[in-house]
């Protein structure tokens, strides 16, 4: 697939009020854009775009006013608030004063797959409050102020989640809960989580995206990863470091292996992050960890 771009978008992030902080362009990200900005104050008018906007404002208050053919909703914003925008609708909009955020950007088939292939319309919101949806934009915003290749499985999982939290609470009929399914309470079958754990040991090493774990139980995405869960306890991204944890510790304790081969071996994009991820999890180093 294609990576999503800024030219994907509605305009907003080519304006000359705008300055790039940073942004997800060249990290091949297909189905999501995010980029982290600062803002001053404007008014202007965009086309509909061929993705879903949502805005987290990181800080405020600001008095932002937005409409169609004119300015008809207009709101003092604090930091935290979220500003949301469909695909496809134009949009005329007014920033009161400037404005640092983060613009997640999400393709019409990513809304869909995260609701279970079901059709979803995006409430033009402004103002609103969702601390689920502002962290997971924070955290994709550190995703790319981190970007580790070796993330990509965690990514997809952060994509996924934002998208499935704007279809059920953000959406023109909103969704009081996805529907839950006897296979869903019950989590993976035997079959389907050993097809899974079968791909992340032989593929380690690669960026696995959440759509070919998924593609191995013959589940849609947002479906494997509430069963995944209820099988393991864990999101799929969490199982993969585990994994990855475990097989680096085995060969740091049982081989001479360089430390930097270990870490690429075990999908570590180089040896500072193997070390980075091993205190998170281990409270330890990979030296140490060797000695011991």
């Amino acid at each position: 697939m294609t990576e999503l771009t800024v030219q994907d978008t509605n305009g907003i992030l080519r304006q000359p009020w705008v300055r790039p902080e940073r942004t997800s362009r060249g990290l091949g990200w297909e189905q999501l854009y995010v980029s982290t900005q600062s803002e001053q104050p404007y008014q202007a008018s965009f086309g509909g775009a061929p993705s879903h906007l949502v805005i987290l404002h990181r800080n405020g208050p600001v008095t932002v006013r937005r409409g169609h053919l004119g300015l008809t909703s207009t709101r003092t914003v604090p930091a935290g608030g979220l500003f949301v925008h469909p695909a496809g609708k134009d949009l005329t909009v007014e920033l009161g004063g400037p404005l640092d955020t983060v613009h997640a950007y999400l393709t019409d088939e990513l809304l869909r797959t995260a609701c279970d292939g079901d059709p979803v319309e995006l409430a033009e919101e402004l103002g609103t409050l969702d601390p689920l949806v502002e962290q997971l934009l924070l955290n994709l915003d550190e995703a790319v102020r981190n970007w580790e290749p070796a993330a990509r499985t965690y990514v997809d999982h952060l994509g996924h989640a934002l998208a499935a939290q704007l279809g059920r609470r953000h959406s023109v009929r909103a969704r009081v809960a996805l529907p839950a399914t006897t296979g869903a309470r019950a989590g993976l079958t035997d079959r389907q989580f050993h097809a899974v754990r079968e791909m992340v040991e032989q593929r380690l090493a690669e960026a696995l995206p959440l759509r070919e774990l998924a593609a191995a139980t013959g589940l849609s995405v947002s479906q494997f990863a509430r069963q995944f869960k209820a099988r393991t306890g864990m999101s799929p991204h969490q199982f993969l470091i585990q994994r990855r944890v475990d097989a680096a510790g085995l060969l740091l304790r049982r081989t001479a292996l360089p430390i930097a081969e270990i870490a690429q071996r075990c999908g570590f994009s180089h040896q500072e992050h193997l070390t980075r991820v091993l205190r998170a999890h281990l409270g330890t180093t990979p030296g140490a960890l060797r000695r011991a």
